[in-house]
């Protein structure tokens, strides 16, 4: 179980820079949380019920809850990246879950680190001198975010076959106490908080990203009991990590909106049937909420971008997919990577949101929707980019105000490492 970056040094002050921003850690244990599909109407629901006492004892004693804007497409590998990085995919470079590879002309998977264009906050800050841990609980995440990462980094997906050389730690169930859970469960996000603990308890970090699921809040609106119970699990290893003396931020790589008819089937526009009925068969549409977890929703999003291989006709295909019922925006390519702030390169010819409880589907065959039988909540639009902020300290003065503009969700280590009572110096906001 032990660590080879275990051992009794002292907490690290040393500040570093990294992508333009230059951060100050305190001499504390610094923990960021991305809540995997967070809507901040899940927050409301449990504290409503009195199912969160330590985040109503942290709100109470100072510590700041607000709002901050998500990058845009609102899935989990844009944000992650952008949280571990500070920056907006149109500098990361990761465009979704899923994209057209411009080089190779095939659908791929967008979770390697060779497809990142920027160094990760949690690289920089082992380097500075701080013991860095970073846990996921989907494999998915676990290559990119652990990039050029001198640290631990393992998934609570794959918690047992963590090795020293490959992951820098082993025997994690040992020390997490559990074992490693079924990705489909409450179990995945809770296991990644305990392991965020045991970390710190056991010396072995002190600067630690933890990234949740988002499986219970596809699975459960926020009042259901499922959804109460799982909240006040995550409030309960909150406290720990505070109790561990952590500067805690938190907040959502987006949020999650219930998108079905009256009678509970996935409401949902088959984009790719519409154009090559009216357009002919060439036309391509890609949905970059595709992964390797489509229990979770059927691959059905708020977001698709289409790849249009005859230039003469986008103009006509923009026109024809704006009138379509439940689509809220249409964006050419070089309008979308300037509004949306993506990788000009890899998305496509049109980029498509869907309104808020509306999803855009390929084909009608392209999707298993005995997935999705019991309801479908999903994300990936402009209904889905709001997000909560949690900070366990007050903000300072010159956070106070940075945080009454637009703030977004991947300032989250700005706001936690710089911006709070805690922080060792008062620097400007990157």
């Amino acid at each position: 179980m032990p660590s080879k970056h275990a051992n009794d040094r002292p907490i690290s002050t040393v500040p570093f820079t990294v992508n333009g921003r230059t951060y100050r850690p305190p001499d504390h244990p610094v923990a960021v949380i991305c809540i995997d599909g967070c809507a901040d109407e899940y927050l409301s629901t449990s504290l409503a019920h009195e199912r969160m006492g330590n985040l109503q004892r942290m709100l109470a004693s100072g510590g700041y809850r607000g709002l901050v804007r998500g990058a845009l497409p609102s899935f989990t590998n844009v944000n992650n990246a952008s949280i571990a990085t500070g920056l907006p995919p149109s500098v990361h470079g990761i465009s979704g879950n899923f994209f057209l590879d411009p080089e190779t002309g095939e659908e791929v998977m967008m979770n390697s680190a060779t497809y990142l264009r920027a160094e990760t906050i949690l690289a920089a800050a082992a380097q500075a001198g701080r013991k860095v841990a970073m846990v996921t609980a989907k494999e998915k995440l676990r290559d990119m975010l652990a990039h050029n990462l001198d640290g631990i980094a393992f998934s609570a997906e794959k918690a047992n076959q963590a090795t020293e050389e490959t992951h820098g730690i082993s025997d994690v169930e040992e020390l997490v106490g559990a074992p490693t859970p079924q990705i489909y469960s409450a179990d995945a996000s809770l296991f990644v908080l305990k392991a965020g603990v045991a970390l710190m308890e056991n010396g072995l970090a002190d600067f630690l990203y933890l990234s949740l699921t988002d499986y219970m809040q596809h699975k459960y609106a926020p009042d259901t009991p499922e959804s109460l119970d799982f909240h006040e699990n995550l409030d309960r290893e909150l406290g720990r990590l505070l109790a561990c003396g952590a500067v805690v931020g938190a907040t959502a790589d987006h949020g999650m909106n219930a998108k079905q008819t009256l009678d509970g089937k996935p409401n949902a526009i088959y984009m790719e049937s519409l154009l090559t009925k009216k357009f002919g068969g060439n036309i391509r549409v890609i949905l970059p909420i595709t992964d390797p977890y489509v229990l979770h929703h059927g691959a059905l999003g708020a977001f698709a971008v289409v790849h249009v291989p005859d230039p003469i006709i986008i103009d006509a295909v923009l026109g024809y997919v704006r009138e379509i019922d439940g689509i809220t925006e249409v964006y050419d390519r070089v309008t979308a990577a300037k509004k949306l702030q993506l990788p000009q390169d890899r998305i496509g010819d049109l980029v498509v949101l869907s309104g808020r409880d509306v999803v855009i589907g390929r084909t009608p065959a392209h999707h298993d929707l005995s997935l999705v039988q019991d309801g479908l909540r999903s994300h990936g639009g402009r209904y889905e980019e709001m997000v909560p902020l949690l900070l366990s300290e007050p903000l300072n003065e010159l956070y106070a105000r940075y945080a009454a503009a637009d703030p977004r969700n991947f300032d989250v280590f700005d706001f936690t490492v710089n911006g709070t009572l805690a922080s060792t110096h008062t620097i400007e906001p990157g």
